[in-house]
């Protein structure tokens, strides 16, 4: 599969594509738009490019059926339809082999059902053409790991064909430049430590050095993901869509239930309108809430995986989450200090569980973190330092970019001299270490 900060996507299919695609007319774009995507994935997925386009020709079909017979049948049947393709893979992955999942299923799944509910709850007034429906489903910006755009917020439903300019193009190439060195130069570089960690072994590593490995974790996540969404809203944009914001600085909200506001917008929103709302959401009372809330955390998880420590993961956030609104609601509004505690202290543990799926090795990472619980073997003390030495740029650079004052400078100015010189440095040197390096797939490929 080629990956976004590879060279072969940025010097030979992006360049390729977009000529093609700025050359063809408007009307026709959004069927050189759906074959690039399945040439595009079939290079990573040949074998599931079938499924692709199957479940792409069945929702398209479906969706016509109930746009002019609105019956929750229809809708019923596409939503199976698609879950069960899901939770099929899944399961072979989890049980048979892990080459059972497809890139990207999840995302473009969830975009599939997001098109019938919304088709279902005329939210899309036009009935879509094919060319339309299929651009929006495997569209490659968006394919392998998202955002979840919504079909109307990809101005699909317009009659207006979408328009290409020079300032969507140059403002589309300041987001691709900016998450290509989110993920290069610090998503990879950091993810080393977490890698050497490891190779250790969870027992033989001191409480400092198991704590950097949790923030060396959660800094990896962050811009990998982060990288990977700012280059499919550059691409975005230069394809004439609309810039779509699936990180709001997560790590400067109050609380939990704030952080995940912020982070991974659209798989949020998605959880919030498809399945939270429609249980009921916060209206019917406290207990209600509290076990809505419990059940979207718990799918939340089991999306990410099929193993134990995702469900754990969902479950231990889920609670925190609930202890936020209902207990430390008034002291948190008092207090936003607990609030950021909680970001700062808890959101780095629940990364641990999310990244070990082994429960022994789990248990030995946190014996490591609060060394009361249990003793590690051969314990280096001091072996923390000889890390820091190496990681404490990477570090403060990080935590920099987890405020958002750098990034909006940034981004506010752009067009200026300066911040052009910045960001023509950042793509080279990034494309130095891309060239030099095995390539590193963007982390959430795997889910």
């Amino acid at each position: 599969m080629m990956v976004f900060s590879g060279l072969e996507f940025l010097f030979r299919f992006l360049p390729i594509f977009l000529a093609v695609y700025y050359v063809t007319p408007a009307r026709y774009r959004n069927a050189i738009l759906f074959l690039g995507s399945m040439f595009f994935y079939a290079t990573g997925e040949p074998r599931f490019v079938i499924l692709l386009l199957a479940l792409t020709v069945a929702n398209y079909l479906l969706g016509n059926l109930f746009f002019r017979k609105k019956k929750k049948r229809y809708l019923a049947c596409g939503v199976l339809l698609d879950l069960a393709a899901l939770l099929l893979c899944k399961a072979l992955a989890l049980t048979v082999d892990e080459s059972f999942l497809p890139i990207g299923l999840s995302f473009y799944v969830f975009k599939m059902i997001s098109y019938q509910a919304d088709l279902y709850r005329g939210d899309i007034e036009n009935r879509p053409s094919f060319w339309k429906a299929a651009a929006y489903f495997t569209m490659f910006p968006q394919v392998t790991q998202g955002p979840i755009m919504r079909y109307g917020a990809g101005k699909f439903d317009e009659r207006e064909p979408r328009r290409c300019s020079l300032t969507r193009f140059e403002d589309g190439l300041v987001f691709l430049t900016l998450g290509l060195s989110m993920k290069v130069l610090l998503a990879d570089r950091i993810g080393i430590l977490w890698n050497e960690i490891a190779k250790i072994g969870y027992e033989s590593i001191s409480t400092p050095l198991a704590w950097m490995g949790a923030f060396g974790y959660t800094f990896q996540l962050y811009f990998d993901f982060w990288g990977y969404s700012l280059m499919a809203a550059g691409v975005g944009l230069m394809l004439g869509f609309p810039f779509v914001l699936n990180f709001d600085h997560p790590y400067t909200a109050v609380g939990v239930a704030d952080f995940y506001r912020r982070w991974h917008v659209t798989l949020g929103a998605w959880f919030r309108d498809y399945l939270y709302i429609p249980m009921g959401g916060s209206r019917k009372g406290i207990l209600r809430t509290i076990v809505n809330l419990m059940v979207v955390w718990a799918v939340t998880g089991l999306w990410h995986g099929g193993t134990v420590n995702f469900l754990l993961w969902g479950l231990l956030l889920g609670l925190v989450i609930v202890w936020e609104k209902t207990a430390l609601r008034r002291l948190m509004d008092r207090v936003p200090l607990i609030g950021r505690l909680h970001v700062w202290i808890l959101i780095p543990l629940t990364w641990v569980i999310f990244a070990i799926s082994d429960l022994e090795e789990l248990r030995m990472y946190f014996t490591r973190l609060f060394p009361f619980f249990g003793t590690g073997v051969a314990v280096n003390q001091t072996d923390f330092l000889r890390y820091l030495g190496t990681y404490w740029p990477l570090f403060l650079a990080a935590a920099a970019l987890c405020h958002p004052a750098l990034y909006r400078g940034i981004v506010r100015t752009r067009k200026k001299a300066p911040t052009l010189l910045l960001l023509t440095a950042l793509f080279w040197v990034s494309m130095y270490f891309a060239a030099n390096s095995a390539g590193n797939v963007f982390m959430y490929f795997s889910f």
